[in-house]
């Protein structure tokens, strides 16, 4: 073994910075044995395999990061260049540094399979494209996290990006494919980082991809940087040294460092404030964090004794936090030369929120937003920054103690986002799915024809059954029913069992679709039915919609269903076509009161009262041929679709459906009734026909307090036939009226039908 002072002053010495010396050792031991391996070879991008992978692993040394996961940066480029290292770097180098090494190649091959689509997104700059690709980045950058089991997959993927862009930087290469890169990492990789507060990385990745995209741009801010580097970082120093002097003096302690500033960031703000360089005040800039509230005042008090305050330049986020919650204060000083001077100054729990929390968020800090990410995905994401965050607080793992090197390593891999899944259509597209999902959850995403059309499904160019659980990163193509098979496409009962459908959505939609299936089957069922009683009786010629409006329906169809569910007697139906009488029109100077039905009708869906085997709440309806009101003696009968239909007792469909279906009978009586519930009734009167006689009746309807919400006459003969529905509170109510109207002049019965 290697000791720790064997190893520095050699060229790889960085590679094992803050590991112990058994760590250290392993890492030089894999260095040694990949050198002759990538010896003369070259990555995908050109540059020397060994190289690259130094370069990698020089990048995961300065993140401070486990030993496993160096040696995964050194190795996971070899099972490309040697397919056979596939299966041996788990007995060489144990199963978690495979793992490693199995999920970055696992991330490779998703910048391989959209690298493509993602160049002919920029190609088209239709507005409606450019909110499809910002989607599918997105997804993209959420399915990066999610394909990785180990969280420090993601590191090592940002280190490999890192070591290209750097790789086209030194060999001054400049053509479309760097530019690729490039717009590849500013749109997925630099967010990513961002969003992890992998800082070191983001910043770089930013830079160089800034360099590529926009040379001439990037010149011009790094010569105005160059141009008063040394004098610039000069006048900072002055400024914090000063500053550290005042505060020791106040006997305040205080941490005060720089804010540097990177050419990507400078140029977001010129152009995002339309500000020229020499304007910017944030170019001379450090913070100064704090024990407490009171001290931040404080130290802005020297502050302002110092320098010379900038008035509009003052912001109390403190006494005013931002909509997110940020807390800071802000202030721009002048220095004695009339040159700007940024400070910040904040608490150790505000610069911790400010770094973690809902103001670093990546909402906050990416203009635009996102609506793809919900609250535990935030949550997670604010999780793993704190946790990095906290590795690099004990990164010095030569005096840390194993046992919270290992904890950090378990909860880094423990760390991902396991209840959505990220798979590929063949176009490669990105699709979210919930854990556990099926080709059929895939296919009903795609659209609600193709789920019902789904057939089969090939994952990875492979057929897999139906209920196959999907996996971040696979490509799935469904494969649908055609020519003359799709017109009778559907999908299949059993989808909605166990273990087909993961989602809700899938399952509703094919939910639906039975649903919409038996509908039509009842439907086509009850136009059988009147069709057949029709020519029974002789009345073919009949208009149906006429006939339906007759019996009480306000559609034909609702004729139709309601007789296909034997909720309605075809013998009605017969009745209707041998009564024929002319109709007589309701003529408004008679007075007839007719208003609509009450809020609290039992036909509305107000409480009923009714019992089903002695239990409230089933689901019931009152049935048109007889509707029942309390206290008639009532009888249940269990419909196809709408739950028990309440009959009377001694309603004759009721006795003629019993005889066919005792099975279906039901118990059910009356419960507590509300006092305010009213129930649809059918009156008839049989009167001498004479002028005034609707009003007159119409008039008694209105002092006993009955509800009249549907009223026709038919008048032949010298007689008036009259049908009245009127919702009463009960039959006591009801006989109370009959009698009454049986006194009117000219009535010869009256009755409930």
């Amino acid at each position: 073994m290697l000791s720790t002072a064997a190893i520095q002053g050699t060229d790889i010495a960085h590679f094992c910075a803050g590991l112990n010396d058994e760590d250290a050792s392993r890492v030089i031991a894999v260095h040694e044995f990949v050198k002759p391996m990538y010896a003369g070879r070259t990555v995908v991008t050109g540059e020397n395999a060994l190289a690259f992978a130094e370069g990698v692993t020089a990048a995961l040394s300065s993140l401070k990061t486990d030993a496993d996961t160096r040696i995964a940066g050194l190795l996971f480029e070899l099972p490309v260049l040697e397919p056979v290292m596939a299966v041996q770097i788990a007995p060489l180098f144990g199963s978690d540094v495979a793992d490693l090494v199995d999920g970055v190649r696992q991330l490779m091959r998703l910048h391989e399979l959209t690298f493509g689509q993602q160049e002919s997104e920029r190609d088209d700059r239709s507005k409606n494209a450019a909110q499809h690709a910002a989607a599918q980045r997105e997804v993209l950058r959420k399915m990066l996290l999610a394909m990785a089991s180990d969280m420090r997959v993601v590191l090592v993927r940002l280190a490999s990006r890192l070591t290209t862009l750097r790789y086209f930087a030194n060999a001054r290469l400049d053509d479309d494919r760097t530019r690729s890169y490039a717009q590849e990492t500013m749109d997925l990789y630099a967010p990513l980082a961002n969003r992890l507060g992998v800082w070191q990385l983001k910043w770089e990745l930013e830079d160089l991809s800034f360099r590529f995209l926009q040379p001439d741009t990037y010149k011009r801010i790094a010569r105005l940087l160059e141009q008063r580097r040394i004098e610039r970082e000069s006048f900072v120093e002055s400024a914090i040294e000063r500053l550290r002097a005042a505060l020791a003096e106040a006997g305040i302690t205080a941490e005060v460092f720089g804010r540097p500033k990177h050419l990507y960031s400078i140029w977001s703000k010129m152009r995002g404030k339309s500000l020229d360089f020499s304007d910017l005040h944030d170019v001379h800039a450090f913070r100064v964090i704090v024990a407490d509230i009171t001290t931040c005042y404080a130290v802005l008090g020297i502050i302002h004794d110092i320098w010379t305050p900038v008035q509009a330049e003052f912001d109390d986020y403190i006494s005013r936090p931002k909509a997110n919650g940020y807390q800071s204060l802000h202030t721009v000083v002048l220095g004695d030369d009339e040159r700007a001077l940024e400070v910040q100054i904040r608490t150790t729990d505000m610069h911790r929120f400010a770094e973690y929390g809902v103001a670093a968020h990546w909402r906050y800090k990416e203009a635009g937003g996102s609506t793809f990410a919900g609250q535990k995905y935030d949550e997670k994401i604010a999780w793993l920054r704190q946790l990095l965050a906290w590795k690099s607080e004990v990164a010095d793992a030569v005096v840390s103690p194993d046992d919270m090197r290992q904890d950090w390593v378990e909860k880094l891999k423990s760390a991902t986002l396991d209840d959505r899944i990220y798979v590929l259509t063949p176009q490669a597209r990105v699709i979210e799915l919930p854990s556990g999902a099926t080709p059929i959850d895939f296919a009903y995403y795609l659209h609600t024809d193709v789920g019902h059309r789904c057939r089969g499904a090939r994952v990875d160019g492979v057929m897999v059954p139906l209920n196959t659980a999907l996996k971040n990163g696979q490509t799935v193509e469904i494969i649908t029913a055609r020519g003359s098979n799709a017109a009778t496409a559907g999908p299949s009962r059993d989808w909605l069992g166990t273990g087909y459908a993961a989602s809700a959505r899938t399952r509703a939609k094919v939910r639906a679709w039975y649903n919409a299936l038996d509908q039509a089957e009842t439907l086509a069922a009850g136009r059988a039915l009147i069709e057949k009683t029709l020519q029974r009786e002789g009345k073919t010629a009949v208009n149906l919609e006429e006939l339906a409006h007759k019996l009480g329906f306000a559609k034909l169809e609702e004729l139709f269903l309601s007789v296909g569910k034997d909720e309605f007697s075809l013998r009605q139906v017969e009745q209707a076509l041998q009564d024929d009488p002319v109709a007589k029109s309701v003529n408004p100077d008679d007075g007839v009161i007719f208003r609509k039905s009450r809020v609290s009708s039992a036909a509305r869906g107000a409480k009923s009262g009714v019992l089903v085997v002695g239990l409230e709440g089933l689901m019931t309806q009152f049935a048109k041929c007889c509707k029942p009101a309390p206290p008639d003696d009532i009888a249940g009968f269990v419909t196809r679709g709408k739950g028990v239909s309440i009959h009377r007792a001694s309603c004759k469909n009721f006795a003629e459906m019993r005889s066919k279906a005792p099975e279906r009978v039901i118990q059910s009586t009356w419960g507590a009734l509300a006092g305010d519930t009213v129930y649809p009734v059918d009156i008839f009167v049989l009167a001498g026909d004479r002028q005034g006689l609707l009003r007159d009746i119409s008039e008694i309807f209105l002092r006993e307090k009955i509800n009249v919400v549907g009223v026709s006459t038919q008048s032949a003969k010298g007689q008036a036939r009259m049908a009245f529905v009127a919702e009463i509170g009960s039959t006591a109510q009801l006989q109370k009226a009959l009698g009454i109207i049986e006194e009117v002049e000219g009535v010869l019965q009256v009755y409930r039908q």
